[in-house]
């Protein structure tokens, strides 16, 4: 590190450059999205938990995805929240640094689990007989470790590499939360390692889990279009598309994040698809499982009216 150069030890998160009312407004409309997120994600959790007819690999996965959601908003919004209707927008670099680790394992995570999902489905269509040895508890609890596991070590390359650099400003982090293109514009070296990084984890995150869930689809769609029954047909296309409403919103937004060109959407529209993956995504992904899942809404019935399963 040059003589010249300081280790920074806080930021300023910029958040949203608009008016002071339009904070409050946000504000506002951010907490009620962030509570909805909280309440849609524990309910759909509650319930795998509390009623036995949820006991399947289907919801052991999906109870997966609502932690996850649960965390990543958690993760991001609060911080935002507060900078809304506070003056001071400051954050120590080190827990700045933890946000953005977190953030990556998160995010990883949630690609996995989707792809898992994808999976499970694909299975449980395809090759209905063998489903129960296939989907077996313990490869169930193999695969969602794993997804966990292998999540917390990449985001830790990511935050590896984000450590080798010298830091000595601009204190001003453009964002609403410490994301990490952001965080390496404090940087006072070349980055382009950590791009390169970011690119590669973008196409074996992103690009190759997308690919896996459409192979998937399409051989879920052939399998669908064969079933005889009419209530099986919809049965099957309402749980699918279900998943590909989830799928398609996450992807779609990181991946227009991280790997169109810089010079396609600037900084604000940035801020913008973050939203999409840190509160509007884990804010829909229960109302998508619960409005269009004949099974959520019978166990949400069943708790209410406490009825017990039989």
């Amino acid at each position: 590190m040059g003589g010249n150069q300081t280790w920074i030890t806080e930021v300023t998160l910029l958040g949203f450059q608009v008016e002071a009312a339009l904070e409050f407004v946000l504000f506002g409309l951010f907490s009620l999205f962030y509570a909805l997120t909280l309440l849609g994600n524990g309910v759909i959790l509650g319930l795998v938990c509390l009623d036995c007819r949820l006991h399947s690999p289907m919801y052991f996965f999906l109870s997966h995805l609502a932690v996850i959601d649960m965390s990543y908003a958690s993760n991001n919004v609060p911080k935002m929240l507060a900078n809304l209707v506070s003056r001071n927008r400051t954050i120590s670099f080190v827990p700045c640094l933890m946000q953005t680790y977190l953030y990556l394992a998160f995010a990883h995570a949630e690609c996995l689990i989707l792809v898992v999902m994808s999976y499970d489905r694909y299975v449980a269509i395809c090759h209905p007989l063998h489903y129960s040895v296939i989907m077996s508890w313990r490869v169930c609890t193999v695969l969602a470790a794993t997804s966990w596991v292998f999540s917390c070590l990449l985001a830790l390359v990511h935050l590896v590499l984000i450590l080798r650099l010298p830091f000595c400003g601009p204190h001003e982090v453009n964002h609403f939360f410490c994301e990490i293109l952001s965080v390496l514009r404090l940087a006072c070296a070349d980055t382009g390692l950590n791009q390169l990084v970011i690119f590669a984890a973008c196409v074996f995150i992103l690009v190759g889990p997308l690919c896996l869930v459409l192979v998937s689809y399409t051989r879920i769609l052939f399998a669908v279009l064969r079933i005889q029954s009419r209530e099986g047909r919809r049965k099957a296309f309402s749980t699918c598309s279900s998943h590909l409403s989830v799928v398609g919103l996450f992807f779609g937004s990181a991946i227009v994040m991280y790997m169109a060109p810089k010079s396609s959407h600037p900084e604000e529209q940035q801020k913008v698809l973050s939203l999409f993956y840190s509160l509007f995504n884990p804010m829909l992904n229960p109302l998508i499982y619960s409005l269009r899942n004949a099974e959520v809404k019978g166990a949400l019935r069943r708790v209410l009216c406490k009825e017990g399963p039989t």
